[in-house]
C-alpha cells in the first residue's frame, strides 16, 4: 500500500496538550468537556489553535498551529487556555495536568460519546477503561520522507530523557506507585501502543500498515499509538512518550529539546554522517528505567552499553546543542531543560508535596492546579505547608 507523507516545512513545531478538568474545591475530575466545547466552538473556528475532546469527558486537548518557532506554538497553546478559562473560571472548574490524577478512579469517569472511543473500549475492556492518562505530543516537520525512519531510530535513544523530564504520574487511584511515570507503563498495554518497531524505511512502514489493516488490527495510520511515530497527514515526526507537563514553561522546554534534537539529526543526514542508534533491547530497558526512576535513572547511551545518569547526560546534550537552539530561536525555552533538572520534575515535586501534607493527595491536586496557573513554586508550597 502507498501512504503519502505530507509536505511539511523542516523543523517546524506543533504541540498538543491534554488537560484535566477538576472541581475547584474537591480537586476531583468533572465530566464537563462536552459543555465547555459547545460554548467555545464558534470562537475557535478561525483561530490557529484548536480545543477538542478526548477519550474521557474529564479532558480537553489544546493544539497549536504550525509554529516556525517553539515560542509561536506555545503562544497558540496559551491563547487556547485563556479561551477555555473564560468558560471554566465562572463554573469553578480548574485546569491541571500530569500523567495521572493523584486519586481519581476509572469507574467514576465517563467515556466521550463517539464511535471510535466506544470501539476502543469494547475491544480493550479493562485496560481501555483504565486509560486515565494525560500526555503531550510534540510534532516536528520533516521535509524529506527518506529521513523519517532514520530520525525516528536516532530519536528513540532520547525517549527516556524526554520521559524522565516529563514524568508526572507517581500516583494512581490514590496509591503511591513507586514509579516516576506510571502512565508510560499503563499506556503501552493498548494494542499498537508502546515503542515503535525498528523499521528502516518508509517502504517497511507501508508494509507494516498493510499487514495491520489487512488483519483488522487497525483502520489506518492514526491508530498507530507508538511513543514516537510518523504523522503522515501532517508531514511530521510525533513524539508521544511524555507524561502531561504540569506547567507551560516545562512544556516549552520539552518541545524545544525535541525540535533541537530533530534538527541536529536532520543536519547529520544532510552531511552524510550516520545517525547514532542503540539496540532495540536497550531502548526498551531505558524506557522502563525512566518510568521507574525518572531523572534518577541511569540510561544506556551507546551501542557498547555505556551507562550514564540521565540527568548528567541531559546536561551534556543541552550544553552541546545550545548553539543550535539559538539558531532555531528557542534558546530561552531550551534553557528550561536545565531548570527542570535543577528544580526536579513534576513527579518529584508532587511526592514532596504529598510528604509535606502527610500523604493527603488532595493537596497534591491543589499544588498541580496552582502550578498550572503559574502560582507558587514548590519551595513556596512546601514552606507554607
Amino acid at each position: 500500500m502507498t501512504v503519502t507523507f505530507a509536505t511539511s516545512a523542516r523543523s517546524t513545531v506543533g504541540i498538543e496538550w491534554e488537560i484535566m478538568l477538576a472541581d475547584r474545591t474537591t480537586g476531583d475530575l468533572v465530566p464537563e468537556a462536552p459543555a465547555i466545547l459547545d460554548q467555545i466552538e464558534e470562537q475557535t473556528r478561525h483561530e490557529r489553535h484548536t480545543v477538542t475532546g478526548e477519550l474521557l469527558t474529564n479532558t480537553i486537548e489544546v493544539t497549536s498551529g504550525v509554529g516556525d518557532t517553539v515560542a509561536a506554538a506555545v503562544d497558540d497553546i496559551a491563547d487556547a487556555i485563556a479561551l477555555v478559562r473564560t468558560v471554566t473560571d465562572p463554573r469553578d472548574i480548574e485546569l491541571l495536568c500530569a500523567g495521572s490524577h493523584p486519586f481519581a478512579r476509572w469507574y467514576d469517569q465517563q467515556v466521550t460519546d463517539k464511535t471510535r472511543y466506544h470501539k476502543l473500549i469494547e475491544r480493550t475492556q479493562w485496560w481501555g477503561r483504565n486509560m486515565m492518562i494525560w500526555g503531550i505530543h510534540v510534532h516536528v516537520g520533516v521535509e524529506d520522507v527518506a529521513k523519517v525512519f532514520p530520525m525516528i531510530n536516532a530519536l528513540s535513544a532520547y525517549l527516556p530523557h524526554l520521559q524522565a523530564l516529563s514524568a508526572s504520574s507517581p500516583f494512581w487511584a490514590g496509591d503511591r506507585t513507586g514509579y516516576a511515570s506510571n502512565r508510560a507503563l499503563v499506556f503501552q498495554q493498548l494494542p499498537t501502543a508502546g515503542l515503535p518497531w525498528p523499521l528502516e524505511s518508509w517502504a517497511e512502514y507501508e508494509a507494516y500498515l498493510a499487514d495491520m489493516e489487512r488483519t483488522g488490527v487497525m483502520a489506518d495510520s492514526t491508530e498507530v499509538r507508538w511513543d514516537i511515530r510518523p504523522a503522515p497527514r501532517w508531514g511530521t515526526i510525533e513524539i508521544r512518550a511524555c507524561d502531561g507537563m504540569s506547567t507551560l514553561p516545562e512544556l516549552a522546554a520539552v518541545a524545544a529539546l525535541v525540535q533541537v534534537l530533530a534538527e541536529h539529526f536532520s543536519r547529520m543526514i544532510d552531511e552524510g554522517r550516520p545517525l547514532p542508534t542503540i539496540q532495540p533491547w536497550f531502548v526498551r530497558e531505558n524506557k522502563w528505567r525512566a518510568a521507574r526512576y525518572g531523572l534518577d535513572a541511569d540510561v544506556i547511551v551507546d551501542r557498547a552499553g555505556r551507562q550514564r545518569p540521565v540527568a548528567d547526560h541531559l546536561r551534556e546534550v543541552t550544553e552541546a546543542l545550545a548553539p543550535l537552539a539559538a539558531e532555531l530561536h528557542c534558546a530561552k525555552e531550551f534553557a528550561g531543560v536545565t531548570q527542570i533538572l535543577d528544580q526536579g520534575a513534576s513527579y518529584a515535586r508532587q511526592t514532596r508535596v504529598a510528604d509535606a501534607a502527610d500523604g493527603d493527595l488532595r493537596e497534591v491536586v491543589q499544588h498541580l492546579i496552582r502550578e498550572f496557573r503559574g502560582g507558587p513554586t514548590l519551595r513556596e508550597v512546601v514552606s507554607v505547608g
